[in-house]
């Protein structure tokens, strides 16, 4: 079996024109080492599988949910297309492993990565998945777009629902602590590195004395809602 029908098999969708699919695997930094490659990088891809699955997941979530508001289902709908979960479903079918990078983007992304680095390689994996939807939409049409939308990113929905991602993180821990703990959580700033232009923040979340967990950013705040959302995994 190919690299390519191994792709294929993983999103259950058989392509008849290759080209879109590898369009949708080329990230622009390796047309800068391969100029005579064939095929463009997926950034208009990707602009056109965003929409595609925005609209599958709307279509969803109004079906899945008839008596909820406007808000509450806007809550849920980003929680399943944000980055991090759209670099989650590339990781689970490997999507990593068949995009076209330059070397240098290769050993900097995709690599074992924490930091700005890791969130680096998310943002290429999702934007690679967006792309893979896009590619699926003009090669087999919506239906087949929106079943592969259901399937791979409609399916986590119990995980969003579970661990309350449709919520802030830090407002969803809070909520838990006092449901469950009748207490509420503070953070503390565990470590600074790095210079000022690019620093690295470590912040621990603690229910008392008892540290929940610790979480890592560029932003005391970010940092924070890393640990909030560490923590929220411990009550699910």
């Amino acid at each position: 079996m190919t690299k390519r029908e191994h792709l294929e098999e993983a999103i259950g969708v058989l392509f008849k024109n290759v080209a879109f699919l590898e369009e949708a695997l080329t990230h622009r930094s390796y047309l800068n080492e391969h100029p005579s490659w064939k095929r463009s990088h997926n950034e208009r891809l990707e602009f056109l599988g965003d929409a595609v699955l925005e609209l599958a997941i709307t279509e969803f979530l109004f079906e899945k949910f008839p008596h909820d508001d406007e808000g509450r289902l806007t809550g849920i709908r980003a929680a399943l297309v944000n980055y991090q979960m759209l670099a989650a479903v590339a990781e689970d079918i490997r999507l990593g492993d068949f995009l076209h990078l330059s070397k240098g983007e290769a050993l900097a992304s995709l690599g074992p990565q924490s930091g700005a680095a890791g969130r680096a390689r998310e943002v290429i994996l999702a934007n690679a998945f967006e792309a893979l939807i896009g590619a699926v939409y003009l090669d087999r049409g919506y239906e087949t777009a929106r079943k592969t939308v259901n399937a791979l990113v409609a399916s986590r929905l119990e995980e969003v629902m579970v661990n309350k991602l449709y919520k802030d993180p830090k407002s969803a821990l809070q909520e838990t602590l006092q449901e469950r703990r009748k207490i509420t959580p503070t953070y503390r700033v565990l470590s600074e590195s790095g210079p000022d232009h690019a620093k690295e923040f470590e912040v621990g979340v603690f229910a008392g004395d008892e540290k929940l967990a610790e979480g890592k950013g560029p932003s005391k705040q970010e940092a924070e809602t890393a640990a909030a959302e560490r923590a929220l995994a411990h009550f699910s």
